[in-house]
């Protein structure tokens, strides 16, 4: 079965992620390639080392109104640059939003995939989470559904890899000024915060209320480890018990007893989670970590396209993680 695939915002890190997934994957087949600055170049020139089918397809300017024959959709454009061009993509092309503008707006299904695959399954329109909500929220499911912490006052400590920033034209992501520095951003602000909000409230039925985020750029390509401190009486044994019980025979999420890393994920879909409680404190620590190109971006995104299409979840994304 070939399904009629194309990628917006194919020259970010993102769509760049999307397009080596895609490439391998047995069902989909990439027709279509849209940029703004890329616009006239082919793959090849863009990814010299893009397999040869694609060599020569040429990225086009991203026009909805243009799009060729199409099954499905990647947008991967910045927060603020998809909501109206996507609303003019027929409704017939089923669309994975991995930018940031359609988490929670009506008619668009949130695609947590590992935790509701269910409301996933037979939508056409789906909201990618972001990089920082997948390594966190997939830590915390959980043990909100078990009630094992309270939802409010959780501190989430987020380190992320450069390319979390996406490519961008500000020096500030340069080596010179990203080597051997440690920054934090969003401060208060950022704009994953609501969408882990919302979705704690939903997990919990509770508020969310105090929900403190900082996330940290730390001089490394990709990755993400979120240190998540909450309240609650449960053992390190109890919250290992949930996790385990709550994504037996998921795929993509693995449970550990010691603390994850953040290359056990790199090149992968894989989400690593694990737990760290001292009920005397009322103190559980949760970790989650996550590659954030890939379940923290396009991995999910070709997961919710297979969920979308009838696929079985895992076509296409069960490659190992690199290593070293």
């Amino acid at each position: 079965m070939s399904i009629r695939v194309g990628i917006v915002g194919i020259s970010g890190f993102g769509g760049g992620e999307a397009m080596r997934l895609i490439a391998s994957h047995p069902s989909f087949e990439l027709v279509y390639a849209a940029g703004e600055g890329s616009a006239g170049s082919r793959l090849v020139d863009r990814f010299p080392g893009v397999p040869a089918k694609l060599a020569e397809l040429v990225i086009e300017k991203w026009d909805p109104e243009t799009l060729p024959q199409l099954d499905v959709l990647f947008a991967s454009l910045p927060t603020g640059a998809s909501g109206g061009a996507l609303a003019r993509v027929p409704k017939d092309v089923k669309i994975v939003d991995i930018g940031g503008d359609h988490r929670y707006v009506e008619g668009w299904a949130y695609g947590l995939a590992d935790v509701w695959p269910d409301e996933i399954e037979g939508r056409t329109r789906i909201a990618n989470p972001g990089c920082f909500p997948a390594a966190t929220l997939n830590a915390l499911a959980p043990l909100l559904v078990d009630r094992l912490i309270e939802p409010g006052n959780i501190v989430i400590d987020v380190k992320t890899g450069i390319s979390g920033a996406g490519r961008g034209g500000d020096s500030k992501f340069g080596y010179a000024e990203s080597n051997e520095n440690l920054v934090p951003y969003g401060l208060l602000q950022h704009v994953h915060m609501p969408e882990i909000a919302r979705t704690i409230e939903r997990l919990s039925e509770g508020s969310a209320a105090g929900l403190v985020f900082t996330p940290h750029l730390v001089p490394m390509t990709r990755g993400i480890l979120a240190t998540i401190y909450c309240r609650g009486r449960a053992t390190t044994s109890q919250c290992l018990d949930s996790a385990r019980r709550f994504y037996a025979g998921r795929a993509f999420v693995r449970v550990t007893d010691k603390p994850p890393q953040t290359k056990w994920a790199t090149g992968s879909n894989l989400a690593f989670v694990s737990y760290a409680a001292d009920p005397e404190r009322n103190l559980v620590i949760a970790m989650g970590v996550v590659d954030n190109l890939g379940k923290g971006a396009a991995g999910q995104a070709v997961q919710n396209a297979n969920l979308i299409c009838g696929l079985p979840e895992t076509t296409g994304l069960d490659g190992a993680p690199i290593w070293p």
